[in-house]
């Protein structure tokens, strides 16, 4: 596996370590398991050096997979589902559904909404004071609002629709 730093902050999406005193980024990434309650077992280290090493982003669990086959990490895409979900339950990543049968995971687990461009399965951020949500619906008795996620879908504009 390569363990080369990233372009980012290394230990930045490992934050862990106290302020002012860089840490090894794997060894945040321990402690960051064993604080949610996971135990840092190789293939979970792994995965989620591949996950957040590279800053926020927006990612499918084949996605996934294929990162790990070309970083030579042994594991089955059962294992990577199995992971993200674990990762999604302690908190370090969000799920998204945006297309009925596809789900993206996102490294920024706090509130805030996306663009998902069509014909391209990319998302990305909507700036946090993009969005004002208001009016909802009141939640049947005995249930509260959990999150809301607004997706707005975009599509290219054809270049003869331009000219």
């Amino acid at each position: 596996m390569d363990h080369s730093a990233p372009s980012a902050s290394p230990a930045a999406p490992f934050a862990g370590a106290q302020a002012g005193r860089p840490g090894c980024p794997l060894s945040n990434l321990r402690d960051k398991l064993r604080r949610v309650g996971l135990r840092p077992t190789r293939q979970r280290v792994s995965l989620g050096w591949l996950l957040f090493g590279k800053g926020d982003r927006h990612i499918t669990a084949e996605m996934l997979y294929d990162e790990a086959m070309r970083a030579r990490v042994p594991v089955s895409l059962a294992t990577v589902y199995n992971t993200l979900h674990q990762f999604t339950e302690a908190g370090l990543l969000r799920q998204l559904a945006v297309d009925g049968s596809k789900a993206y995971f996102d490294t920024n687990p706090t509130e805030h909404h996306h663009f998902f461009v069509e014909g391209e399965e990319e998302l990305m951020d909507v700036p946090a004071e993009g969005v004002t949500v208001m009016d909802l619906p009141e939640p049947p008795e005995g249930f509260e609002v959990a999150r809301v996620d607004v997706v707005v879908r975009l599509r290219r504009k054809d270049a003869h629709r331009r000219a």
